[in-house]
């Protein structure tokens, strides 16, 4: 016999556990964009030298700003038809059309004089060292180290010290 539950309270608590318990298993559904069904949040560059970004997903929408950067790093947070929410390292965003972003991975350096690696191991040679703010190509990444090139320079870097890439993320 199913039991009724009498109060909003209820109905509440009952709501926060079995989202509890759907959101806490060890198989986690990805969310997908409504749009391309590819994952949300995702990696993107801007492909243009200018990308007006603005309040809303139309033309009619206020531009907020310009992204001025090319091959910046940006990432997906909402897909509505042409358009897509980005967000940038700071957290700076809003939307952009879909015809301004590239699918090359890209990062940003977030340290000072970041060394790149030959390998993935911080004992291995350094082979550059790149600048806050410097955008790099992305290569390969295992658990902790990402392959990135930047104007001709190549090499290894963690993870933890560049945007752009996710922490869990894998590429070969």
């Amino acid at each position: 016999m199913k039991r009724q539950l009498k109060s909003c309270g209820e109905r509440i608590l009952a709501l926060v556990i079995v989202a509890a318990a759907l959101t806490t298993g060890p198989a986690l559904a990805e969310e997908r964009g409504s749009v391309t069904n590819l994952p949300v949040p995702r990696f993107v560059s801007l492909k243009a030298t200018e990308g007006n970004v603005r309040r809303g997903p139309s033309l009619t929408h206020r531009v907020d700003w310009v992204f001025t950067r090319r091959d910046m790093p940006l990432e997906i947070t909402a897909e509505y038809g042409h358009w897509r929410r980005v967000r940038d390292r700071d957290g700076a965003g809003g939307w952009v059309h879909y015809s301004l972003l590239s699918g090359v991975r890209t990062v940003i350096v977030d340290e000072p004089m970041l060394e790149l690696h030959l390998r993935p191991d911080i004992a291995t040679q350094v082979t550059a060292q790149l600048e806050v703010g410097v955008v790099a190509r992305l290569g390969d990444c295992d658990e902790t180290w990402c392959h990135l090139t930047a104007d001709g320079y190549k090499g290894w870097a963690p993870k933890s010290k560049i945007w752009g890439v996710g922490l869990d993320e894998l590429r070969e």
